[in-house]
C-alpha cells in the first residue's frame, strides 16, 4: 500500500456493519453478492448480460442524448454513448444529492473514484467496456439538506421557496449566492476560472437538474463520466413492471423486513438504517412528492388530499409512469434495471441500506451489483504534513478524536507514567481478600467493602485526571499547535470531506485538482488518501 494511504481499519470512523464488510465477516456474506475485487467482475458481468437487454441500452442513450441536449458533449462523453449501445459495455455507477456548488468535497470523490475504477476494469478487462455514471438524485425533496457549501468557514446558502423533486425546481434566488460566493472566493485565476464554470452552470440552465448535469459535466466530462437524471418518463416506462408489483404484492416491505430481523441476529450492534413502508413510492408531480399509502383497498397520499382505487391508480402507472417515484427503498433496484450496472460506489450510510436489499432484488429477480464502500480523502498541504511529522504522530493518529488526540500526545510526552491502570489493577487484587472475608459475614459489610473499593478506584482516576491537567499545561504551547493543525485538517471536529467544499481547494491545486482526484482516488487499492496539495 502506497505511504500515503491507510487502511479503512486504521482509522475509528467506520460502523460496525461497515467493517464487518470490508473485512468481509464471513457471517455477513448472505447480505450481499459478490466483494468488489477487480477479479470478481467477471461473474458479475456474465450475470447482469443475462437480465440486460439491447432494447434496454437503446431506450438508456436515447434517454442520456436527450438529457445532454443544448449541452456541448465532450468527445469523450460521446465516446461511452456509442460504445452503451454494444452488449459488451457496462456501468459503474455512484449517485448523490444535488448539492449547491457540488457540496461537500466527498462528493467529487465518488465521482472521482467511478471514473478511476472504471479506467481499472478496461485495463483488465480489455473485451467489455465500462462507463462510468453518475447518478443525479433529481427526485429528492430534501432542499434543507443541499441548499449551502461551506468556504473558508462561512456558509453560502440558496434561500427560495421548495416543495416537489429538486431537481425540477428553477434557480431563482441564484444571483445572490453567485454574488456572494464571488465576494468569498476572492481574486486568483484559478479562482476566476472556478466562479466562471460555477457561474455558467447556474445561469444557463432551466433547473437545478439541468445546472447540476452541466456543472458536473464540466468538471468531469473529459474523463467519459456520463450524468443521468432517472427522472424520465422513457427510463421509467422500463421500471413499470417492478412498480407494478411493488403495489400489488408489497415485495420489498417483506423482502426487507426479513432482511433487518436477519441482520439483528448477526450482530446486535448493527444499526438499521432505513425501515421499508408498506408501499415503497411516492407520487410526483412539479408542486411536490408525496407519499402512497395503502387506503380502503386502494392508495392514498400521505397527506390526505387524493385518493385512487386500486385499478386507476394501476391504470396511471401504465399511462404516466413519470407519476411514479421509488424511495429509498427501491431506488437502489430502479437503478440496477435502466442501467447495465455491475458496482455501486457509495458512502457507509448508503452501503448500509444496500446491504439491506438483496432479498428484495431477488423478490424482483434483478441482479444484485457490488458494493464498493468510496475512499476517504484527507487534503492537506506538504507544510501541514511536515509539521504533523514533526510532532511525531503517525497519518493513523490523524484520525483520533481531538481529544483522545490530546491525551494520547501528552502520555506519550510525559516522563511521568499518567496511566494508573497497574494501580488500579493491584487495588482490586487487593479487595478479593476483602470480598471473600465479606462473603462469611452479613449483607451490610459485602456491601462496605464494595463502597470502598469504588470509593478507591474513583480516587485513583481522580489523581489521574489531575495529574493529566497538570502535563497539559506543561505542554501547552505544543497542544496548541498540534489542536490547530487538527482543526484545520478537520473543520468543527468533523471530516474535512463532510464540511469543505471544491471551492476551498481548487487554487491549491492550481486547478488540477479533479485531475489530481481522478488519477489518485482507487477505492480498489486506497481506502484513505492523503492526498498533498500546494498551489503555485
Amino acid at each position: 500500500m502506497p505511504s500515503d494511504c491507510l487502511s479503512f481499519t486504521e482509522t475509528s470512523f467506520l460502523s460496525p456493519l461497515l467493517k464487518d464488510y470490508v473485512t468481509q465477516k464471513k457471517e455477513l456474506q448472505p447480505f450481499y453478492n459478490r466483494y468488489p475485487e477487480i477479479e470478481s467482475f467477471q461473474a458479475q458481468i456474465a450475470e447482469k448480460s443475462n437480465s440486460y437487454s439491447r432494447s434496454s441500452r437503446a431506450i438508456l442513450v436515447d434517454e442520456i442524448r436527450r438529457q445532454y441536449t443544448g449541452l456541448q458533449k465532450t468527445e469523450a462523453v460521446e465516446e461511452q454513448l456509442q460504445k452503451l449501445l454494444e452488449c459488451n459495455a457496462f456501468t459503474v455507477t455512484t449517485g448523490h444529492q444535488l448539492n449547491l456548488g457540488t457540496g461537500p468535497l466527498y462528493f467529487l470523490y465518488k465521482i472521482s473514484a467511478a471514473i478511476n475504477m472504471s479506467q481499472k476494469l478496461n485495463e483488465r478487462y480489455p473485451d467489455q467496456h465500462f462507463v462510468p455514471v453518475y447518478w443525479m438524485a433529481t427526485e429528492d425533496h430534501d432542499f434543507e439538506e443541499i441548499n449551502f457549501f461551506h468556504l473558508g468557514g462561512q456558509k453560502i446558502q440558496w434561500n427560495r421557496p421548495f416543495g416537489g423533486a429538486v431537481g425540477r425546481m428553477d434557480l431563482s434566488g441564484m444571483e445572490e449566492v453567485l454574488i456572494g460566493l464571488k465576494h468569498l472566493l476572492g481574486p486568483g485565476k484559478h479562482n476566476t476560472a472556478l466562479l466562471q464554470i460555477i457561474e455558467e452552470a447556474y445561469t444557463d440552465s432551466p433547473n437545478l437538474a439541468s445546472a447540476t448535469r452541466h456543472l458536473v459535466h464540466t468538471l468531469f466530462g473529459e474523463y467519459g463520466l456520463v450524468v443521468l437524471d432517472a427522472d424520465s418518463a422513457a427510463l421509467k416506462t422500463l421500471f413499470v413492471p417492478a412498480m407494478r408489483q411493488e403495489l400489488e404484492q408489497q415485495s420489498s416491505y417483506e423482502a426487507v423486513t426479513a432482511t433487518n430481523e436477519a441482520l439483528k441476529q448477526v450482530h446486535s450492534e448493527y444499526k438499521i438504517q432505513v425501515n421499508p413502508r408498506e408501499c415503497n413510492l411516492f407520487y410526483l408531480t412539479d408542486q411536490k412528492r408525496e407519499r402512497l399509502v395503502q387506503d380502503n383497498g386502494g392508495f392514498a397520499l400521505a397527506d390526505g388530499s387524493q385518493y385512487f382505487k386500486k385499478d386507476a391508480l394501476l391504470q396511471e402507472l401504465e399511462e404516466h409512469p413519470e407519476r411514479f417515484s421509488p424511495n429509498v427503498m427501491l431506488r437502489p433496484l430502479y437503478q440496477e434495471v435502466i442501467l447495465p450496472n455491475l458496482c455501486y460506489i457509495g458512502g457507509g450510510g448508503e452501503l448500509a441500506y444496500w446491504l439491506q436489499l438483496r432479498a428484495s432484488f431477488e423478490s424482483f429477480h434483478v441482479p444484485f451489483p457490488m458494493l464498493q464502500l468510496r475512499s476517504t480523502v484527507l487534503i492537506w498541504s506538504a507544510k501541514q504534513a511536515a509539521n504533523w511529522e514533526k510532532l511525531g504522530l503517525s497519518r493513523a493518529d490523524l484520525f483520533k478524536k481531538r481529544e483522545e488526540l490530546v491525551n494520547f500526545f501528552v502520555r506519550r510526552e510525559s516522563a511521568l507514567p499518567l496511566d494508573f491502570s497497574d494501580q488500579k489493577n493491584l487495588l482490586v487484587e487487593q479487595f478479593k481478600a476483602l470480598h471473600l472475608l465479606a462473603d462469611q459475614t452479613d449483607a451490610s459489610f459485602r456491601g462496605a467493602v464494595a463502597a470502598q473499593e469504588r470509593k478507591q478506584i474513583k480516587g485513583l482516576e481522580h489523581l489521574e485526571k489531575r495529574m493529566l491537567k497538570a502535563q497539559k499545561k506543561k505542554h501547552k504551547d505544543q497542544i496548541e499547535r498540534l489542536t490547530e493543525l487538527h482543526e484545520s485538517l478537520f473543520p468543527n471536529g468533523s471530516l474535512q470531506e463532510r464540511f469543505d467544499n471544491i471551492t476551498s481547494h481548487y487554487h491549491t491545486s492550481s486547478g488540477q485538482l479533479i485531475d489530481r482526484l481522478v488519477k489518485r482516488v482507487n477505492p480498489l487499492e486506497c481506502q484513505v488518501l492523503l492526498l498533498t496539495l500546494d498551489a503555485d
